[in-house]
């Protein structure tokens, strides 16, 4: 691994959004930059439902970027040990998880994600967020079968 995101260690990138198969994905990207010696960012995105046909209420009130950053944490804290050597990086942004992935991705070694399969047929299909970041993002892309995959 040589790409180092401007910070001259290499930077595995994940993509988390709390479950079970980004919890693998951050798994697996965490023992790939502990093998490495590379820098770890985690990252998980939020933005607000996109509607068709009408106006959403107004949403001044609602920010959800502390849950967030809660959920966030907490999988973090409960995958990463903490006498773990990687350095983590946690990162929050507000955006289609997909662009956000591949905006991350942008100077990174490698990009980690996770899929949802659910067995049978459907199982061998990869989700919209992986098959975007994998015909679009700037670096090798490893996708992350959850618990449930072979």
């Amino acid at each position: 691994m040589t790409a180092s995101g401007g910070t001259g260690r290499a930077t595995v990138v994940v993509g988390v959004d709390g479950s079970d198969s980004s919890r693998q994905a951050l798994r697996w990207a965490l023992h790939q930059a502990t093998v490495t010696g590379a820098a770890l960012r985690v990252v998980t995105c939020w933005d607000y439902p996109v509607s068709y046909g009408w106006t959403p209420p107004n949403l001044c009130d609602f920010n959800p970027e502390p849950d967030v950053h809660r959920v966030l944490d907490e999988l973090v804290d409960a995958v990463v040990p903490a006498d773990s050597p990687v350095q983590v990086e946690r990162v929050v942004l507000r955006g289609h998880p997909a662009q956000c992935m591949v905006d991350q991705a942008a100077g990174a070694a490698l990009l980690v994600v996770g899929t949802r399969g659910h067995g049978g047929f459907t199982g061998l299909l990869l989700g919209s967020v992986g098959e975007y970041c994998v015909t679009h993002a700037p670096c090798p892309v490893v996708v992350v079968r959850g618990a449930g995959g072979p």
